[in-house]
């Protein structure tokens, strides 16, 4: 009976030992992962500051890239200015103050002024109005009539291009008139910036007459049909 006794008190004894050992194994197991999560974090925290300093490095990259860009493109814009002479662009219409005038004085039909226009240096326009607003002084009798001869519409100016339009300072058979040393020509009648042109002599006025602009000279000689 003893002996039974014995042997089974050793074997719960054993049991015992055994669960008592499982259970410290799973306690351990279980804090394994724990410990290796915890290590896996500090390495995750790194990777990610590493991809961050990356970044911050590329975007260095493109910001020093882009003023490059717009320096490049500064240029291209100054260029175009310059080429335009600081206009806005082709195509646009002449003012007065585009345009260099030169007066001569002719001995056709009588004697008259031609006047020669010319864009100045670096500009492009176009003599969109036909006709040339032309007087003597400010009273409406030294106004220029226009005759209708020659007429090109529109006129391109540019470099060497240019166009003429030729004033009959008298066309009556009298004494009559004023004097005037001046013609005012501008590109239209409300034209706020005319160009005062000094005659090669002084000019008796007395119904004068103006052509179109033309960019022949022989259509630019006034007379009256």
């Amino acid at each position: 009976m003893r002996s039974r006794f014995t042997a089974r008190s050793t074997r719960l004894v054993l049991a015992a030992a055994a669960v008592t050992a499982l259970a410290t194994t799973t306690a351990c197991d279980a804090d394994d992962p724990a410990d290796a999560g915890s290590s896996a974090a500090p390495s995750a925290v790194a990777s990610a500051g590493s991809g961050g300093n990356d970044s911050s490095s590329g975007d260095g990259s493109s910001a020093g890239s882009s003023p490059t860009g717009g320096s490049e493109s500064g240029g291209s814009t100054g260029t175009t200015d310059s080429d335009d002479g600081g206009k806005s662009g082709y195509g646009q219409s002449c003012g007065t103050n585009d345009l260099d005038f030169t007066v001569t004085s002719e001995s056709q039909a009588g004697g008259y002024y031609l006047v020669t226009a010319k864009a100045k240096s670096g500009i492009t326009c176009y003599l969109d109005n036909n006709t040339p607003s032309a007087s003597f002084g400010s009273g409406a009798d030294g106004v220029a009539s226009p005759v209708g001869q020659g007429g090109e519409d529109p006129i391109k100016l540019t470099g060497s291009a240019v166009a003429y339009t030729g004033i009959n300072p008298k066309t009556t058979n009298n004494d009559a008139g004023k004097e005037f040393e001046h013609v005012i020509v501008a590109v239209t009648e409300d034209d706020p910036d005319p160009a005062e042109l000094k005659l090669p002599e002084a000019a008796l006025v007395d119904k004068p007459i103006v052509t179109n602009w033309a960019t022949d000279r022989a259509e630019a000689v006034p007379v009256i049909v």
